[in-house]
């Protein structure tokens, strides 16, 4: 195949590009992530899976906040049932690695759903017949939490079962827009159903649907390798990998960066709302937003080769961004910074996923994914956390630029590593005038 120009042509060009790892593929190779569906069919039954199955838990993340809200007319109850739902990945994260590597990915990934489908069937049953409380949410949040801590590692390493090496990263991606397509969706059909005076029961009925028609999936779902290898993993292998291995412990801070980054969008977007004299509910757009320009990027044709460096420049891109939307003007102005979040998002994780999965390999790669896990969802805790106190103290702009510095550093590092580089060659260039005079 012949290579691009950008990297064969010489001079400062190519070596700048080179250095921030901007390395281009050749022009058959410039496809968008949605190509890894054709000539894949159990890929591409995955996908049709993980959509429904995302689409319906995110029915019931929107749907159980305000509800909640509606019960006990309290934020404190949506704080405990958002906290509950996500801080199981923070504290049971590794055990979620063992499970998924004795278990098989597949195995673990089908139990997960038939527990999600069987907490969202009962909390439909209890809101239809008028008995659901807040303690009930925030017991069925932590069940839900606990299925999705179990299945993340498990999606990882079942979506490297059914792709070759080759197409990891466009695979990754499109495990990424799944997500995201319903956290564009949901929302907005949330508010819809508010409007129209539908019961909430039905989000949840509908999610309980979503779990079952993704584990049939699965259950029908013939992987393209061989059964998969029954292993005894300890829950620190993960963490003992990462430390042993610069590389691997980098990619999962800038892992932990990109949730970091983009959480003032979803605890922010009501403060920002407000700030732009526009009604607090509105913020449902950001949220949809951020979804959406996930998606669209997937339609993007890729260029660049996934590295370590591009994954850095996204993550800036993510970090602009995120102080583009806290520092926004007018309502469209933040709209469109949150579509921006959202692309970089999907780049920053698809390609720190790929370069992840090609490091440690498939032997690894339940340990490590479950520590990955750790720094992409038990992270976001945390970072709410983080974002709630910061911005009741110092407000929405502040705030937003101290979470967005993190996801800044590696770009930084960078930078300065070239700058150092240039000054050694230019360095070497004067002491070779100097010799030859």
């Amino acid at each position: 195949m012949p290579s691009s120009p950008i990297l064969r042509a010489p001079g400062p060009l190519a070596s700048v590009a080179a250095k921030f790892g901007i390395m281009r593929v050749d022009a058959q190779g410039r496809r968008t992530p949605w190509h890894v569906l054709r000539g894949n069919s159990g890929f591409r039954w995955y996908f049709i899976g993980s959509v429904t199955s995302d689409f319906g838990t995110w029915l019931q993340n929107s749907a159980q906040v305000v509800l909640a809200y509606q019960l006990a007319h309290s934020v404190l109850a949506v704080g405990l049932v958002t906290f509950a739902q996500f801080t199981s990945p923070l504290l049971l994260g590794p055990f979620a690695g063992v499970a998924a590597d004795r278990f098989g990915g597949r195995r673990t990934l089908l139990a997960t759903q038939v527990v999600s489908a069987v907490t969202a069937a009962i909390l439909a049953g209890l809101d239809f017949g008028g008995l659901l409380h807040v303690r009930v949410l925030i017991i069925g949040a932590m069940v839900t939490g606990l299925a999705f801590t179990f299945a993340l590692p498990a999606r990882n390493v079942t979506v490297q079962r059914l792709v070759t090496r080759d197409k990891l990263k466009p695979a990754f991606a499109m495990d990424s827009v799944s997500y995201n397509l319903g956290r564009a969706a949901a929302p907005l059909c949330t508010v819809v159903m508010g409007l129209a005076g539908i019961s909430f029961a039905w989000a949840f009925t509908v999610n309980a649907a979503s779990f079952v028609t993704f584990g049939a999936i699965l259950w029908g779902t013939r992987m393209r390798a061989a059964a998969e290898p029954e292993r005894r993993s300890r829950i620190w292998d993960g963490f003992l990998i990462a430390i042993r291995d610069r590389r691997i412990l980098i990619l999962l801070l800038m892992v932990a960066a990109v949730t970091v980054a983009d959480d003032p969008i979803l605890v922010l977007g009501p403060a920002v709302a407000k700030q732009l004299g526009v009604s607090s509910t509105l913020s449902s757009w950001f949220i949809a937003a951020l979804g959406a320009g996930t998606v669209l990027v997937s339609f993007r044709r890729s260029k660049h080769r996934p590295t370590v460096r591009l994954a850095a420049i996204a993550l800036a891109a993510l970090a602009l961004f995120m102080i583009m939307f806290t520092h926004a003007p007018t309502m469209w102005v933040a709209v469109l910074a949150a579509l921006g979040a959202g692309g970089s998002c999907l780049i920053a994780n698809s390609v720190t996923r790929a370069v992840l999965a090609d490091q440690v390999g498939p032997d690894k790669s339940p340990a490590v994914m479950a520590v990955w896990a750790i720094a992409w969802a038990g992270s976001k805790p945390v970072a709410s956390l983080l974002d709630g106190e910061l911005g009741s103290r110092i407000g929405p702009q502040w705030t937003g630029l101290i979470l967005a510095t993190p996801a800044l550093v590696p770009i930084t590092v960078i930078v300065l590593l070239l700058a150092r580089d240039l000054l050694m060659q230019s360095f070497r260039g004067i002491r070779q005038v100097v010799v030859g005079l």
